[in-house]
């Protein structure tokens, strides 16, 4: 599930004293009405999709537009509306129910194979590296967030309070938070601290096989898997009724659906001379409930395989030859009800000169899953003209796994945590991006009534060592009404 993107927009302004013997002149914190249009498409393809248990296609693209609006209510005060979709495809998330149902589990139906199921003699066909067409395919993530900041007279306090909301077919949540910010030395010192509170709830999905086998009483001769051949590993039918026969180490439904999260954030920034700038920070996130994602199977090596589709096809099963075989899973992933993350990292800008400036950023993370990671990244942006400038950037990334992760047919039944999703895996990535960005001061450039300030263009282009490839292209557009 896709986390909540939360955007503050706080414009900082120096007081300008008029010098006369009765008033005292204050420059508004936001001079007028602003408005940015952000939008991004994201590609990603790979071989170990965590809905099909550590294996299968990761295709996947995402369509997110965003508008962001800043109004000033008075001289002190600015509020913030942040309003977005996300409209993704996923071959991943499509193979909730790999068969093509429209009416299976995976689309919150019955159980019952149905016309639109793909069959072959065999029966039902699904792969892990074929994108299926049911329900959960494809959906729209909508989110918004409501943000007013207060700034004292001089300046040197703001304060702000944020609310959100976000849903998806899966799940909803709702936010709330807020912060202050302290400057200081002449605002040569920033001290931020805000806290955050997130509160989800499932509405899950469970692959089709596994609800569909208690919603049939464990009954393989029943609903969903009636008149449907069940093979072994070795490619022969099995007897349903035999004592070899599939059978889910447990039940998948989930009782507690809710998912909470809790931050407490600390920054800490101060310019050291006219040319650097350096700033801190570390955050303390705790997060309560069902952890886990309720469509992502788990496949265990110290249990038999049972397959439904082409038995032919059972000894290419984890090549991408395979289109026609499907293995039933044995449970889903299962991880614990609390998690502890600490994240720490910094910031250092250098003014080198006119045309350049150099700007570098580490993080180091941690959490009681057993996860630790470090991030780096630097960017040069490179002033070409008064309104023209290129940056070009690169990041590194580099994480251990996960306590609880294994890949495919390499968890064990007996265990009590266990996932096949790798972004819980030991992995390294490079990113590497170029930018460029036009900014307008006096926004001579109108559309109607408003003066496009400045547009900011991206490309990046991410690989994982594991195999996993994705290219982002974004785009920003700032406008200030007149």
């Amino acid at each position: 599930m896709k986390k909540i993107l939360v955007i503050a927009v706080f414009c900082f302004a120096v007081n300008a004293f008029a010098q006369d013997s009765t008033a005292v002149y204050k420059k508004r914190v936001l001079e007028s009405t602003e408005v940015d249009f952000l939008t991004s498409y994201y590609t990603q393809d790979g071989n170990n999709a965590s809905v099909t248990g550590g294996i299968g296609t990761e295709k996947l693209t995402d369509f997110t537009p965003t508008i962001v609006v800043s109004v000033p209510l008075n001289a002190d005060d600015v509020l913030t509306v942040d309003a977005g979709i996300s409209a993704y495809s996923s071959a991943s998330s499509s193979n909730l129910n790999p068969f093509d149902s429209s009416s299976g589990a995976s689309a919150g139906g019955g159980d019952d194979l149905e016309d639109d199921d793909v069959f072959n003699t065999n029966g039902p066909i699904g792969s892990p590296w074929v994108a299926s067409s049911g329900a959960s395919q494809s959906d729209v993530w909508g989110s918004v967030t409501i943000d007013y900041s207060h700034s004292s007279d001089d300046r040197n306090t703001i304060l702000n309070v944020d609310a959100s909301f976000a849903s998806e077919f899966d799940y909803s949540s709702i936010g709330f938070g807020g912060g202050i910010t302290k400057l200081f030395n002449d605002k040569n010192t920033t001290l931020n601290v805000s806290g955050k509170v997130y509160l989800d709830s499932w509405r899950p999905r469970y692959p089709t096989e596994l609800d569909s086998y208690y919603e049939s009483n464990g009954n393989l001769n029943n609903g969903f898997f009636q008149n449907v051949p069940i093979y072994d590993q070795l490619g022969n039918e099995i007897n349903k009724n035999g004592v070899v026969a599939w059978k889910p180490v447990m039940s998948p439904f989930i009782e507690d659906k809710s998912r909470n999260s809790y931050s407490v954030s600390v920054s800490f920034s101060q310019i050291l001379s006219r040319n650097m700038q350096f700033s801190l920070f570390f955050d303390l996130v705790q997060q309560k409930g069902w952890l886990s994602n309720p469509m992502q199977r788990v496949y265990f090596g110290d249990v038999g395989n049972f397959y439904m589709g082409n038995p032919s096809s059972i000894p290419n099963y984890t090549s991408t030859t395979n289109k026609d075989v499907f293995q039933l899973a044995d449970d889903i992933e299962r991880l614990p009800d609390s998690r502890f993350k600490i994240p720490v990292g910094m910031r250092l800008n250098y003014y080198l000169n006119e045309m350049f400036v150099l700007r570098t950023y580490y993080r180091y993370y941690s959490d009681d899953w057993g996860i630790t990671s470090h991030t780096a990244e630097v960017e040069v942006p490179i002033k070409i003209s008064s309104k023209f400038t290129l940056y070009p950037s690169y990041r590194y990334y580099t994480q251990t796994a996960a306590d609880y992760f294994a890949p495919y047919e390499m968890n064990l039944s007996t265990s009590e945590f266990y996932t096949s999703d790798y972004d819980l895996s030991e992995f390294n990535a490079n990113q590497y991006g170029f930018g460029v960005n036009y900014t307008d001061i006096f926004a001579k450039a109108h559309i109607w009534k408003f003066g496009l300030k400045s547009i900011d263009l991206k490309y990046n282009n991410y690989k994982r060592n594991t195999g996993l490839k994705a290219n982002i292209v974004s785009a920003g557009f700032k406008f200030i009404m007149d």
